[in-house]
């Protein structure tokens, strides 16, 4: 069942965030989702398996939430019809900044997707996600700025099946550098 899912998704996060070596917790995050993939009746696929990139500490960077003008948009899914989410702020990190949106609908949530330069490549072409708090992705805040850990970065459900419907990355969250984190293109494409 899907609440299942989402409680045992919540519980894991809750784990990543406390445990003092991110990269123990990225080895603890992939193990539970391939144990979900291969084994629970919501997993988006039977057949595929999640890959990686390698861990690579580089990719956990913190980013400063600056507030940015409230504008609502329709994001583009997979489906035939966008989703209504709020731009509220900007996390920047270095040279690079992403928007961060509210889902307007299904009781709300901080949306963080991004598309890079291995998209269509080396990882799924529309997008991968790093923050759904709505589903529980979230890995926190250290020292007041938003932790924002690329290896943790994950195939939305609708890159295995098309029967998910999943938002996509906006504009402002294309960026033109490889990140060589997180989740690869599913293994099914």
């Amino acid at each position: 069942m899907l609440l299942d899912w989402k409680r045992r998704i919540f519980e894991l996060y809750a784990e990543i965030r406390v445990d003092p070596s991110p990269q123990d917790a990225w080895r603890r995050w992939r193990a539970v989702r391939e144990e979900l993939f291969r084994s629970h009746p919501q997993s988006p696929s039977q057949d595929a398996r999640p890959a990686y990139f390698d861990y690579d500490p580089s990719f956990r960077v913190y980013g400063a939430v600056e507030p940015a003008e409230r504008v609502r948009r329709e994001i583009a899914t997979s489906g035939e019809e966008p989703y209504s989410f709020t731009r509220f702020a900007r996390a920047g990190f270095g040279e690079q900044a992403l928007d961060l949106y509210w889902l307007d609908g299904y009781g709300g949530g901080v949306f963080l997707s991004f598309a890079d330069a291995t998209s269509g490549r080396e990882s799924y072409g529309a997008c991968r996600y790093l923050l759904d708090t709505v589903k529980g992705s979230d890995l926190g805040e250290q020292d007041g700025r938003l932790v924002l850990d690329f290896n943790f970065s994950y195939n939305p459900s609708c890159a295995y099946d098309p029967r998910w419907v999943c938002p996509l990355a906006p504009p402002g969250n294309r960026l033109a550098v490889p990140v060589g984190g997180g989740e690869r293109a599913p293994s099914s494409l």
